[in-house]
């Protein structure tokens, strides 16, 4: 670990990453550019002490799973987080790792949908980024760790987690998400989709059964779903895939209708 390099290189970072390209206001104290350190450590869900003391050159040597949230919260390209791990003692990323950097296309347009729902999901089904309409409308999916990330799981095994839904729809939702991470679990049996896999079916009869059926396809995945909100009430959106094969990531954007009722409930949630 090369803590010298490692701390003016997360302070070089950081410095070139704005307020606004992350969702956080500028404010009208702040004298310099760049993010502030307890910024990052929020972003990255730790505490702003042990980000502080990477800085200072001081920090212990951090986890793999630090330097991904790292990574997130300072926006790095795949090729900065490998030079970021390598800094740390530690090899470059394993491929589940890389999965958590959305990809700088993807991050390109969705940056643009400010006033739009909007989610860059992992092919795991992990919510990476999320437009501030989008936390309003949904909730926060990105604040989750462990096997909670992953939305599948979070369907199967949290009774919240469905209530975005009418309970006619629960039904088939759980096929469409088990049907999706069939597809990653055929890809590559032995890594992250297995762990799910696993994780559910022992856990969950109801995921059992439904991966029993062997599902590859789901007619009723259609674009137009209804969602119900807490102070808006139901909406009915389409959603539209933006998909990055080389990474295996998905932006999703959710529009209403021009001049529906689902259209003006949007505009009062943004």
């Amino acid at each position: 670990m090369d803590r010298a390099l490692l701390a003016d290189f997360l302070r070089a970072r950081r410095a070139e990453l704005q307020p606004e390209e992350v969702g956080l206001p500028r404010g009208s104290r702040r004298r310099t550019g760049g993010l502030r350190r307890e910024e990052v450590a929020v972003l990255a869900g730790m505490s702003a002490d042990y980000y502080t003391r990477l800085e200072q050159k001081r920090g212990p040597m951090p986890s793999e799973q630090m330097l991904a949230a790292v990574a997130r919260a300072l926006r790095l390209s795949p090729g900065e987080a490998g030079h970021l791990f390598a800094l740390a003692g530690h090899a470059a990323p394993r491929r589940a790792t890389t999965d958590d950097l959305v990809s700088p296309a993807i991050l390109h347009i969705a940056e643009q949908l400010t006033d739009t729902p909007a989610i860059v999901f992992s092919r795991f089904g992990e919510a990476l980024l999320q437009t501030p309409a989008a936390k309003a409308l949904f909730g926060d999916y990105t604040r989750f760790t462990g096997m909670d990330r992953y939305l599948v799981y979070r369907w199967f095994t949290e009774p919240s987690q469905r209530d975005i839904y009418p309970v006619e729809d629960h039904g088939v939702r759980g096929r469409v998400f088990t049907v999706d991470l069939r597809a990653a679990y055929t890809a590559d049996p032995v890594g992250v989709a297995g762990e799910i896999v696993d994780a559910l079916l022992a856990v969950s009869p109801e995921f059992a059964e439904v991966w029993r059926l062997h599902e590859v396809d789901v007619t009723h995945h259609l674009d137009r779903k209804r969602y119900l909100h807490p102070a808006l009430g139901e909406l009915e959106l389409y959603s539209r895939r933006l998909v990055d094969p080389d990474e295996g990531q998905e932006l999703l954007v959710f529009m209403a209708d021009p001049g529906s009722p689902s259209e003006a409930k949007l505009r009062r949630l943004i």
